[in-house]
């Protein structure tokens, strides 16, 4: 049987405008939260329902009507160390050499953080575990990359080439860890 796993991106909010780094505590704004239940006949019904640690994931999840949603754990975007919190245009004024190392070098953590090849690998490891059925999973926009590229076998220096919107569908679906890609569907018919 197949596993199918809709992969659905938080609705927009301040942090993710301002390209801060997670640090699980961003909601979603108003506009967010009326397009998440805008959206709520757009999400496929499921087996089960889990959903990246953090308040936006959470606030979209609710938005979107999946109520019984199952925090996991092992879906929290990539940890950003000491930067968490903080926009990237900040951090890349006071350490734009690290910061430039960091998006160059997928083996490079940012202080006392994860790197891009660790959140894969993490991603891939609960990607390897997923049960036969439809999984709808609310995930930050790390966690999308994180999949295809884990999925997709390709090189972890593509994570930062993907860009994932806000409030999209990507669908993976495959068995035996051969997966199909379905790229980001934005929910809602826009």
């Amino acid at each position: 049987m197949t596993s199918r796993l809709v992969l659905v991106s938080p609705a927009i909010g301040a942090a993710l405008r301002e390209a801060r780094f997670y640090d699980g505590a961003g909601s979603i704004d108003e506009a967010g939260a009326a397009r998440a239940r805008a959206a709520a006949g757009a999400v496929p019904e499921a087996t089960r329902v889990v959903v990246s640690p953090g308040v936006r994931c959470r606030e979209t999840a609710e938005g979107l009507g999946l109520l019984r949603g199952v925090v996991a754990a092992e879906l929290a975007p990539l940890d950003a160390g000491r930067w968490r919190g903080r926009a990237l245009a900040e951090v890349a004024a006071a350490e734009g050499e690290a910061v430039t190392r960091w998006l160059a070098d997928p083996d490079r953590a940012a202080p006392g953080g994860e790197s891009v090849r660790e959140v894969c690998a993490r991603v891939g490891r609960w990607l390897a575990s997923a049960p036969e059925g439809r999984t709808v999973a609310v995930v930050e926009p790390e966690v999308v990359r994180a999949a295809v590229v884990h999925a997709l076998g390709l090189p972890a220096g593509a994570f930062w080439r993907l860009d994932v919107a806000p409030l999209t569908a990507t669908e993976l679906s495959g068995r035996a860890g051969r997966w199909n890609l379905r790229l980001g569907r934005p929910l809602g018919g826009e």
